[in-house]
């Protein structure tokens, strides 16, 4: 693919489009594929305005997105965003959308005011670290991170 990718906040007719890909990308974390619990799932986010959903398209046809929660930061005393979901078409990888898609993340969080952007990626996923360093992100390598699984179907990985 070297067609040009653009990058814009999803609208609501980007709901199935996305789903798929949305899909794919659980299925990368080892999930069962579930289409309709993926558009459920991004169609409550989107109808709640409870997350930013980005989208990258190379002719017309979607082949990326990005998924950010807002949240805040009390340090900083300002808001911040939660980059969680990050998913390139596999025919279009190499092409430059997830670095299209991680710079309209950080356009967006600045154009809100955020402080900061944060995400979290698997020790494995060495082409998603090899792309955050070249953009300038850093690892941190202060504070450990946690987490506690509530549900047996929490759709962790």
């Amino acid at each position: 693919m070297t067609a040009r990718v653009a990058t814009r906040l999803a609208a609501a007719s980007d709901l199935d489009a996305v789903s798929a890909l949305f899909d794919l990308y659980r299925q990368f974390y080892q999930l069962a594929p579930d289409v309709a619990r993926a558009r459920t799932y991004l169609g409550e986010r989107f109808a709640r305005n409870e997350s930013v959903l980005i989208v990258a398209t190379a002719r017309e046809e979607t082949v990326g997105f990005c998924q950010m929660y807002p949240t805040f930061c009390s340090l900083r005393t300002a808001p911040t965003f939660v980059l969680y979901d990050l998913f390139v078409a596999p025919a279009a990888r190499g092409a430059g959308v997830g670095k299209a898609l991680m710079l309209a993340a950080e356009r967006h969080a600045r154009d809100c005011g955020a402080a900061r952007i944060e995400l979290a990626t698997g020790r494995s996923n060495a082409a998603a670290q090899a792309l955050y360093e070249s953009l300038g992100w850093k690892r941190d390598d202060e504070f450990f991170v946690y987490g506690r699984t509530l549900t047996e179907d929490s759709g962790e990985a």
